[in-house]
């Protein structure tokens, strides 16, 4: 089901998160190297993020490079850095073409020094465009993220620029590095893999949860309307009961 008509233009999502998991079982399947299944990804990202914009979803934070894959070949690793400032240079052009503005979330200044100037340069240079904004997390751990958070708030409270009393959902929210940035109400997983991996746990409280068996090579814009079809589906009831939504 990839018809537009079946889902309602009215009611995209606002801010759609995506694990893009599979890339190197994808290469393996094709009988390539892991950094190959990479490459492919890069094709699916720019897929989705047009498709995206498109359905005019506001926000697309994709989860590009978390702490835990430092752990991985030495190689891989290298390799994912150099498609990192491959890509960004490569897609910058088409980015501004078509209104993208880029923000990046988590540890940046633990990425190579070359990765930092290409996010620099690519933030930059993309900072006025508000059709849609691309979110990348890259060198990212949700428990980092809220480690760093609880750090901030403790010293502000030390410091006396906090009272205790003030801390709460929004003071919590404006120190983590998504500050600014409504929550997912969607959240894509690819690869057959049922869990969130160290991802915005904080963000995703009331966020829907949709799975698929598939490789990230092999998401488009097909995956991502049957994604959001599903969504527009269920009944969000934020702790409510169903007749209290229905009577609303």
């Amino acid at each position: 089901m990839s018809d537009l008509n079946h889902i309602d233009l009215m009611a995209i999502p606002e801010h759609i998160a995506i694990i893009m998991d599979g890339n190197g079982r994808w290469a393996k399947s094709q009988g390539q190297d892991r950094i190959f299944g990479h490459t492919k990804g890069v094709d699916a990202v720019r897929e989705t993020l047009r498709a995206a914009a498109d359905l005019k979803v506001k926000f697309l934070t994709l989860y590009a490079f978390s702490t835990e894959n430092w752990n991985r070949p030495k190689e891989e690793v290298e390799g994912l850095m150099n498609l990192l400032v491959m890509s960004l240079a490569n897609e910058l052009d088409e980015l501004n073409e078509n209104g993208v503005r880029l923000q990046a979330i988590g540890n940046i200044k633990g990425l190579p020094k070359a990765c930092q100037e290409s996010l620099e340069d690519a933030i930059s240079q993309t900072q006025n465009n508000s059709s849609i904004t691309l979110v990348l997390a890259l060198n990212y751990s949700s428990k980092w993220e809220i480690e760093e958070m609880v750090k901030s708030i403790a010293k502000k409270v030390k410091d006396n620029n906090v009272d205790l009393s003030r801390i709460d959902e929004h003071l919590i929210s404006n120190e983590l590095t998504t500050r600014g940035i409504p929550d997912p109400e969607l959240l894509i997983r690819t690869s057959g893999e049922h869990r969130v991996s160290n991802f915005l746990l904080w963000q995703i409280a009331y966020t829907e949860f949709y799975f698929l068996d598939i490789f990230w090579p092999d998401f488009g814009k097909t995956q991502l309307i049957e994604a959001i079809y599903d969504y527009q589906n269920r009944e969000r009831r934020f702790g409510l009961v169903s007749e209290q939504i229905k009577g609303a």
